[in-house]
């Protein structure tokens, strides 16, 4: 599990010139939180890759385990409601 995340991780690209330096998709001009967004909005990856004809199941897969590796390594605070 470890392995294919890594290797999924390996599509996503940081460049400053690009997005704001915001995390992206290799080779598009697609913010992993813009992907993430159509996904809690309730789109499947099957909606995505419909919408989106240059994006692979593994971008989007590769958005979903970048935002688990974030969450792993930083401290997040929920304040109580």
């Amino acid at each position: 599990m470890k392995k294919i995340m890594e290797n999924l991780i390996k599509r996503i690209t940081i460049d400053p010139e690009i997005a704001h330096g915001k995390p992206t998709i290799r080779n598009t001009r697609y913010a992993v939180s813009y992907i993430l967004e159509y996904l809690a909005g309730g789109d499947s990856i099957e909606d995505l890759l419909e919408e989106f004809k240059d994006l692979e199941k593994e971008d989007v897969l590769a958005c979903l385990a970048y935002a688990a590796q974030t969450v792993n390594f930083k401290d997040f605070r929920v304040s109580a409601a």
